[in-house]
């Protein structure tokens, strides 16, 4: 289901009951035929010729080219959404319905008991119903979009059922036979709005990381493990708020510290939740940078965009243009770029006069309350008050419903009782705030609860026309937090933080808090126009890598758990070089940034290592260092060696002191930790007597064996054989059946493995959790270069197809461009989308 989260990311409980259930009824299908060449090729959606589409008023052309990217044009604008649905069932349809059940807590509906678990907890926050809410919010227009999208999915599916759908559906069979997808409603795309703030919901973990270490650490421990973002040496988005800032010891509020089996628990459970963009925390990122025609070869802005989120099969991301045949204020739209399978519109992109990319902001909008709770009570401020509360009937199939209560707070729902993790955490906390384990629970507040205006803000931005009609679309973009880099055919660029964020009465987020009081509780949130913004700054450029938005002395506190900024320095650095020298930066400049795999890190440790004794018999290995470039390239072997000593290396000197379920994972925090820690020869960190190691030197020269001896079981005696790209593999797996542990399932929905250079803290970002291998687990997702001078010499990339359709021509067909750092033409102009089409598809009412 997605990536799970770090540690804990293997096979999905699910998948491991689907696996137990299908494994002998899938194995006899494939024999027998019934998954065979008919079964796959049924699906595949007519591409060309004339269809028939209910409720469309006029034909509409469907133009792909090569790699069935649609182009779709319309005579008005609710033709244009009827047709996105219908193109987009064409190619997604699976993808979307599981989706929908996720975000609904329906899984069980589908897969069976196995998931009433996850189902139960995804119904306690509350998703399908905050969307249902943010539907009756809609604009009238806004809505009319989400109907006509929902009306064009609904068309497909009059006319395909079961495995004419798509493959997947073949296989549920096996299992829930009689499955029939529902009807698509504007609630199924607004949820999954939900989604991608819980995956994005930024220092979650960190805050759960951070307790479960001070049950085994000092305070002052816990900080060094968490430094602050290092403002003196890597730079902020906007420059706002400078200054350089001291390490702090995170504030512990004693009274519901909590223990760290509690918090183990806690974890665990957070981790069997679906993860449909990628493993939570702050290396889920992106790149984003726009450069003003000051220093392009065009003269005009250049913007670029990298989002880093899961490997998945297919990409979560759909290409897509949307045109009106004549653009008006009836009908507003000329846009194209990457939207989600299920969603109207283009999320990411470019119209005929603006551009923007995207990147997670990453601002704390999430605390964990401990209440007290009496019966159907709770306490707040020496009041009792009844707890609200709700039932809801899970449908299970092969089983009997199960009826579950919800029950919530003020702050929010109580997820006491839906796991025994959340149970432990709150008697574990509740406890030691002199509390009986009865009375004491614990709540989620969270600002994607609340229902706001996300849906809306989509069509704002695909609509704007200059800087300030995209600040009030990016304005009603409030959950998940974006950084909105933009840029203008009239060569401005800018800036735009928009998201709901709370003001907290006291504390800093980083530790649950007391429930019962009002002292801790949000008092509003931070106002649109108080938020970080820049246009056509004197630099001439603005990059975005998470790292952190303003300095330390900006009035209000986004968060105090900032991406640490190596990507975002290398950008910079790279930018600033290019411009210093008198280059103009042309898109190929742009995209050779995109696929930048300097190593920061190797070039704080490699000089260490490489200054040790030659005695070892890791010499040959420390011997591929030097000279070595410090870049992660696929085919390098210095690459390799050093990544396998990085492991050791955290699990050597870091995680044998941890709790076991807070190990090192790598990516920017473990760098600068670790870097912190490389100019303190005799820290404590350095030494383990259990070990019989004393300092840094002779702990890395313990590594370096280490490293050397894996590197030989995993690519051989000689060092020279060895490559990056062995053992840093991609492997691009199915949502759903992709993990079921069966060979023959896996087989029909997953691709790969693919050798891959990259790594974490890397600009080219193809991620890996130090703690669990060297296997990515998040990637570019896509990549764009957009061309504000001529749209169509813009370049773009997906990370698999457009098809969700498994051997289909364009199920993995971009993917050999995107792991070589290649990008495709982008077409935009009319003739030049009729110039490339391949297919042309009429579709009439």
């Amino acid at each position: 289901m997605g990536e799970d989260t770090p540690r804990l990311r293997r096979r999905h409980p699910f998948l491991r009951t689907l696996g137990v259930i299908l494994a002998v009824v899938v194995a006899l299908a494939i024999v027998a035929g019934g998954l065979g060449t008919w079964t796959v090729l049924r699906s595949f959606p007519q591409l060309s010729g004339n269809l028939k589409v209910a409720g469309l008023s006029a034909p509409v052309t469907v133009y792909r080219d090569d790699a069935g990217i649609p182009q779709i044009v319309a005579q008005t604008a609710d033709d244009l959404f009827r047709a996105q649905g219908f193109v987009q069932a064409q190619d997604r349809f699976w993808e979307m319905d599981f989706r929908r059940h996720v975000t609904a807590g329906r899984l069980s509906e589908m897969f069976g008991a196995s998931q009433v678990g996850t189902d139960t907890f995804i119904r306690t926050l509350g998703w399908r119903a905050v969307a249902e809410q943010e539907v009756k919010l809609l604009d009238p227009t806004s809505l009319r979009y989400y109907q006509d999208y929902a009306d064009g999915v609904n068309a497909y599916l009059t006319t395909h059922k079961g495995a004419d759908l798509s493959r997947e559906y073949a296989v549920l069979g096996l299992q829930t036979p009689g499955y029939t997808p529902e009807p698509w409603t504007p609630a199924d795309s607004i949820a999954w709005l939900k989604a991608m703030a819980w995956d994005l919901r930024s220092n979650l973990e960190d805050e759960i990381d951070r307790a479960m270490l001070a049950t085994v650490l000092a305070p002052v421990q816990v900080a060094e493990l968490h430094p602050t973002y290092p403002y003196a040496q890597h730079p902020t988005i906007t420059g706002i708020g400078g200054g350089s800032a001291t390490t702090t010891t995170p504030e512990i509020v004693p009274a519901v510290a909590p223990s760290a089996g509690s918090l183990e628990e806690l974890k665990t459970s957070l981790a069997a939740l679906p993860a449909l963009l990628g493993p939570a925390g702050p290396d889920i990122g992106s790149n984003s940078w726009v450069v003003s025609g000051a220093h392009t070869t065009t003269g005009k802005p250049l913007l670029a965009n990298d989002p880093h989120l899961s490997a998945s099969e297919p990409s979560v991301w759909y290409q897509i243009g949307l045109r009106c045949a004549t653009v008006s204020a009836a009908c507003p739209f000329d846009v194209a770029g990457f939207s989600f399978a299920g969603l109207p519109g283009v999320v990411i992109g470019h119209n005929d006069r603006i551009a923007w990319g995207f990147t997670n902001l990453g601002p704390d909008v999430a605390d964990l309350y401990v209440e007290k709770v009496t019966s159907g009570n709770y306490e707040y401020d020496g009041a009792l008050v009844a707890l609200t509360t709700r039932k809801e009937t899970i449908k299970v199939a092969g089983g009997k419903p199960v009826t579950i209560t919800i029950r919530s707070t003020q702050h929010g729902p109580l997820v006491t009782g839906i796991t025994n993790a959340f149970s432990a955490i709150a008697r574990d906390q509740g406890g030691k705030a002199g509390l009986r384990p009865v009375n004491s629970e614990l709540s989620l507040q969270w600002t994607a609860l609340t229902p706001g205006h996300t849906a809306s803000a989509i069509f704002a931005i695909d609509t704007a026309k200059n800087w300030q009609e995209f600040r009030a679309g990016a304005k009603l973009f409030e959950v998940p937090s974006q950084n909105l880099v933009y840029a203008d055919v009239d060569g401005n660029i800018g800036y735009q933080a928009p998201g709901r964020i709370p003001v907290r009465a006291a504390g800093d987020g980083t530790v649950p808090v007391p429930g019962w009081t009002s002292a801790y509780g949000w008092t509003g949130y931070i106002p649109f126009d108080a938020l970080p913004t820049v246009f056509n700054p004197d630099k001439g450029y603005i990059a975005t890598a998470n790292n952190a938005a303003v300095g330390p002395s900006f009035p209000a506190m986004i968060t105090q758990d900032w991406n640490n900024g190596y990507r975002a320095n290398e950008i910079t650095n790279r930018l600033n070089a290019m411009i210093a020298s008198g280059k103009k930066l042309s898109i190929d400049d742009m995209a050779r940034i995109q696929a930048d795999t300097y190593d920061a890190n190797a070039a704080v440790l490699a000089p260490l290592l490489t200054a040790l004794p030659g005695t070892s018999d890791a010499s040959p290995a420390i011997d591929l260092l030097r000279g070595w470039n410090y870049h992660d390239d696929t085919n390098s072997a210095a690459a390799a060696y050093f990544a396998i000593f990085w492991r050791n290396l955290l699990n050597d000197a870091f995680a044998r002191k941890l709790p076991k379920s807070a190990p090192p994972v790598g990516g920017d925090r473990w760098i600068a930790v670790v870097g912190q820690f490389a100019s303190q020869p005799d820290s404590a960190w350095w030494s383990d007597s259990r070990l019989g190691v004393s300092g840094r030197d002779q702990m890395f020269e313990l590594a370096a064996v280490q490293a050397y001896h894996e590197a030989v079981r995993l690519m051989g005696p000689k060092p020279s054989d060895w490559r990056w790209g062995s053992i840093h593999t991609l492997q691009l797996t199915n949502g759903s059946f992709g993990k079921s542990g069966i060979a023959p399932i896996e087989a029909l929905f997953n691709r790969g493995p693919y050798a891959v250079g990259g790594s974490s803290g890397v600009v080219d970002a193809v991620g890996w959790d130090a703690s669990l291998g060297y296997e990515v687990t998040r990637v570019p997702s896509m990549r764009q270069v957009i061309d504000l001078a001529d749209f169509n010499r813009s370049t773009w990339i997906n990370l698999t197809g457009a098809s969700g359709h498994a051997f289909h021509p364009n199920y993995v067909d971009q993917t050999t461009l995107w792991r070589s750092n290649k990008t495709r033409p982008w077409p935009f102009a009319l003739d030049a989308v009729r110039t490339r089409a391949k297919d042309t598809l009429t579709l009439n009412p």
